[in-house]
């Protein structure tokens, strides 16, 4: 079963943005980069990122799009899962490794971006 633990929101002020989720939420800090912040409240991750330009931005909205940018879930079968969304009428939208994992993005209805990865930092 596929479990909702990731959002990443951009911003173009990352400690200001992150000061606010850790003061008002208790959102504990688990990595910082220059160019990003990934905390969890020891369920679902939340990652801040400010792009440093278009080409990292990675797709139309661009490096100065500002919210909520896309969701993550878990999945044990990324194989799978990948079919699934598939045949519900997503369209697969790429797919990056990173330090943590490995991260497959999907479009949904209402282009909405969704990830599905095998774990997030923080999460349970």
């Amino acid at each position: 079963m596929a479990k909702l633990r990731h959002i990443t929101i951009t911003t173009d002020d990352l400690d200001g943005t992150a000061k606010f989720y850790v003061d008002s939420f208790g959102m504990k800090i688990h990595a910082q980069q220059a160019h990003a912040v990934r905390m969890s409240d020891g369920v679902v991750n939340l990652t801040l990122i400010k792009y440093r330009d278009e080409e990292h931005a990675g797709d139309e909205r661009g490096a100065e799009f500002y919210g909520i940018h896309h969701i993550g879930f878990e999945v044990d079968d990324m194989d799978e899962a990948s079919t699934q969304i598939t045949a519900s009428g997503g369209t697969l939208h790429g797919e990056r490794a990173n330090e943590i994992n490995v991260e497959r993005k999907f479009r949904g209805p209402n282009g909405v971006v969704i990830d599905i990865a095998k774990k997030w930092q923080g999460t349970s």
